[in-house]
């Protein structure tokens, strides 16, 4: 069993897919943060796997919407990418939501996978290393056009001539950084950008071997940490729960022992998913609700 003593630090957060019209979508952002999550997040895609030919809505227009219709919760990409993005021109949209959400915006960061969005814009869909250098361009310039004004810059992916930021985000030096990361270069751009750093583990056959995964990558982040020079202290460390081979919210118990787990190897947050009706985090929305009424409360003390 585990304890609320044990899991009194950890932060829940809730992923939201953009995969219902607002008039329900809505409901469910109210309703996150009436209940008391930390955070809550949309997936940054233009179709995502095998939901690309149902309903997807974009994501910095519904978290702009979010934001109308919550009042204390954070609210984030999970996660944005350079497969369809142009630093420049994301950084008005992230100031913008900034600025609706009076503060409130994560942005999470992630090099982008292959599939629908690698594809959809006739591109090539590139290896990993190319990915990889592009998002440490991607991060970069971002980085400087959110926190200074006329930025000019040349990279082999991405230029910009004296991309303006004015106003500025509402949280300075600009809205902090959750660095998607498994691998030691990513890893790197975490403890040079990152205020948050978030990993999904890698594939496993069961449970308890993803979590083998998830040790290991949290030693390497610990590495990385320590070869960069950084206080461990300043980075946040956030947990997908859901890319193991069990859901999260398959029960309330199972649940609080999953974040149970992730405490005690030292992350700081952890998110789960709306339950859909099938397919993806298939799941019982009664379940999210006990676990939102009755444990979120006891972790709270």
């Amino acid at each position: 069993m585990t304890g609320p003593a044990r899991l009194a630090i950890m932060r829940i957060g809730i992923v939201i897919l953009p995969d219902q019209r607002w008039a329900e979508a809505q409901r469910r952002w109210r309703q996150v943060d009436e209940w008391g999550f930390d955070h809550a997040w949309t997936y940054d895609h233009l179709g995502w796997r095998d939901l690309v030919d149902g309903p997807w809505f974009d994501s910095m227009a519904t978290l702009t919407a979010a934001a109308t219709v919550t009042s204390r919760i954070r609210l984030g990409t999970l996660v944005a990418s350079p497969n369809f993005r142009h630093p420049a021109a994301f950084a008005r949209q992230i100031t913008t939501v900034d600025d609706v959400s009076d503060g409130r915006l994560l942005l999470g960061l992630g090099a982008g996978g292959i599939g629908f969005d690698s594809a959809v814009l006739g591109g090539e869909t590139l290896p990993p290393r190319q990915r990889v250098d592009r998002f440490a361009e991607f991060t970069e310039l971002l980085d400087l056009v959110l926190r200074e004004d006329g930025t000019t810059w040349r990279g082999e992916w991405f230029a910009a001539v004296d991309a303006r930021n004015n106003p500025g985000c509402v949280q300075q030096p600009r809205v902090p950084f959750v660095v998607a990361a498994n691998g030691p270069r990513s890893m790197r751009l975490v403890a040079r950008f990152g205020q948050g750093w978030v990993t999904t583990g890698t594939d496993a056959d069961d449970v308890s071997g993803w979590w083998d995964t998830v040790s290991a990558l949290s030693a390497r982040m610990d590495r990385t940490l320590e070869e960069a020079g950084r206080d461990p202290a300043t980075l946040d460390r956030y947990l997908s729960l859901d890319a193991a081979p069990v859901f999260s919210l398959s029960s309330a118990q199972f649940f609080a022992d999953q974040v149970g787990r992730a405490a005690d190897l030292g992350f700081t947050d952890v998110v789960t998913h709306w339950p859909r009706a099938s397919s993806w985090y298939a799941g019982d929305e009664a379940i999210l609700a006990d676990v939102a009424t009755r444990l979120l409360p006891e972790l709270r003390g």
